[in-house]
């Protein structure tokens, strides 16, 4: 799922996630759902102990001294609620994305800047690399510290600024859980000026960035 909320948000998509994986599977086990949904063992743990207190689950048994684990029909219920839930807020997550990204890129391309570098690998990556395309600019490398990947929506991963590579002449700010600290490293490395910042993050711009109101 996408990583498009924080606290309520995220937790909801975990319930949804754990919800749609039980329904597939009763009988699986908790290691199982675990790595599903990439999230830690306990956590699954305490959620379905959750979801079983809340009335969204019914414990059974499974072959093997294991549980099994049964949506309720206030289960049922709840699920296609978050379904709807989660739809309207990453279509909303969608819309808001493309429009910062875009403008902010398009601002980029008319001041001859085409060859960008992605900070951090997201949704809202993936968005800014469709929005580049559109305006025929090349994204040259995604930088995460954080990711194992080596590709990322056509792109290489690295894990710093000195391992990109290539010129670039922006990097686009694409980590959801940005904060005003990491922008201004980002600045430090690269330079002033050179920082694009959606405005979705919530991180007001300064003479070192620019970002999209």
């Amino acid at each position: 799922m996408p990583q498009i909320g924080r606290d309520h948000g995220a937790d909801n998509a975990r319930i949804l996630g754990l919800l749609e994986s039980v329904e597939r599977d009763a009988a699986q086990s908790q290691r199982k759902i675990a790595s599903d949904l990439g999230i830690a063992l306990g956590l699954v743990n305490a959620y379905l102990k959750r979801c079983v207190k809340k009335g969204l689950l019914k414990v059974g048994q499974a072959p093997a001294r294991r549980y099994a684990y049964y949506l309720t029909p206030y289960g049922f219920a709840e699920k296609s609620r978050l379904t709807v839930e989660y739809l309207s807020v990453s279509f909303s997550f969608f819309r808001r994305a493309r429009e910062d990204c875009s403008s902010i890129l398009a601002v980029a391309r008319a001041q001859g800047r085409n060859r960008v570098v992605l900070a951090g690998v997201s949704d809202l990556a993936e968005i800014a690399t469709i929005c580049a395309l559109e305006h025929g600019m090349t994204i040259v490398a995604v930088v995460d510290p954080a990711s194992t990947r080596t590709r990322f929506v056509g792109s290489p991963v690295v894990t710093s600024f000195e391992g990109v590579g290539a010129a670039f002449d922006s990097v686009l700010v694409t980590d959801l859980q940005a904060t005003r600290k990491l922008v201004e490293a980002i600045t430090a490395q690269v330079g002033a000026g050179r920082v694009l910042v959606p405005a979705m993050l919530g991180i007001r711009s300064d003479r070192s960035t620019e970002s999209v109101a």
